[in-house]
């Protein structure tokens, strides 16, 4: 029980301190720990909006995803990275990312991030995403999971043509 406690406390901590770009225009911020995005879940019961103005819909639960590690997309003031974005990551991005200074393919066990490998859904960060998309390498993305948030960095027509098409 004081290991979980203690290792929540780590992730507060990590949530709290860590600095992620958040304005429009494009910064390189090196983000030398894959899971700083770990926090407490959301109290927050309320329906957020996806891009497509209905609700947000679950991006993936395997692996648990989201800020607040609720398998969606949600934002709040302490989601400074703004992962909103729900994408089906390439091993370009992840490449890409890695380069970047966010590392999402290797593990974490210390925070219970096995790593992500391609084709697995993630909530990225609006920032990042947008990185990707203006490098060539930007993955696909749900829809129906990525939230409104993600039109003030992008038109709703780039996001469509990035949209993951139904099997």
């Amino acid at each position: 029980m004081l290991k979980k406690i203690s290792a929540l406390l780590i992730l507060f901590l990590l949530t709290t301190t860590t600095t992620f770009a958040q304005s429009k225009a494009p910064k390189k911020k090196k983000i030398t720990n894959p899971n700083a995005c770990l926090a407490m879940p959301s109290t927050d019961k309320s329906a957020a909006l996806n891009v497509l103005h209905t609700e947000l819909q679950t991006c993936c639960s395997t692996p648990i995803t989201g800020f607040y590690r609720n398998g969606r997309c949600d934002t709040g003031p302490n989601d400074n990275g703004i992962h909103v974005v729900c994408a089906q990551v390439t091993d370009a991005f992840l490449e890409f990312s890695k380069k970047n200074g966010n590392d999402l393919i290797t593990p974490f066990p210390a925070f219970g991030f096995a790593g992500l490998k391609s084709g697995d859904k993630w909530c990225l960060c609006a920032a990042r995403w947008r990185e990707a998309y203006e490098a060539g390498v930007a993955p696909p993305i749900v829809l129906e999971s990525t939230h409104v948030k993600m039109l003030e960095f992008v038109t709703l027509e780039v996001l469509k043509e990035h949209a993951l098409q139904p099997k």
